[in-house]
């Protein structure tokens, strides 16, 4: 069995508060990222990064 990996919170938020969020908006995250717009945003993001990495 695999310990569940503690979240890092630097902030005066509580935790549950923070996750409650995270439950919130995980789906528009999710569905962005699976629509067409969102791919390609992210295509061009990680050709972004990777030009930057050259750098």
């Amino acid at each position: 069995m695999s310990k569940r990996k503690q979240p890092i919170n630097n902030t005066n938020i509580p935790q549950h508060q923070i996750e409650a969020i995270a439950r919130c908006i995980l789906p528009d995250i999710l569905a962005f990222y699976e629509s067409i717009e969102g791919q390609r945003e992210f295509e061009e993001w990680k050709k972004q990064r990777q030009a930057e990495q050259k750098e």
